[in-house]
């Protein structure tokens, strides 16, 4: 599975980073939190808040966006978004 962070200002990328960790599908990634850890240690960002609407966009679309209020902290940026993409079955 990979994780394509992307922090997006004015509708332009101004910094990208994609995380893989190897093993994990679909059905075995839980922990969100944990999982977009690193990938917010690459891109010098504070965890945002994950609500369960955050959640429901991950099940249903593999895809989530973060706005400026989810985080606690202030942030310079207008959405950061992350990608997420499953290994192909066999």
């Amino acid at each position: 599975m990979k994780l394509w962070g992307i922090i997006r200002k004015n509708d332009k990328i101004q910094r990208q980073h994609t995380i893989e960790y190897q093993g994990l599908t679909r059905d075995t990634a839980s922990d969100w939190d944990e999982l977009i850890s690193p990938l917010c240690q690459e891109l010098d960002l504070s965890r945002p808040l994950m609500l369960k609407k955050h959640l429901r966009e991950i099940d249903e679309f593999s895809r989530v966006v973060f706005l400026p209020s989810d985080f606690i902290e202030p942030v310079d940026f207008d959405k950061f978004e992350i990608e997420i993409f499953y290994p192909k079955k066999k």
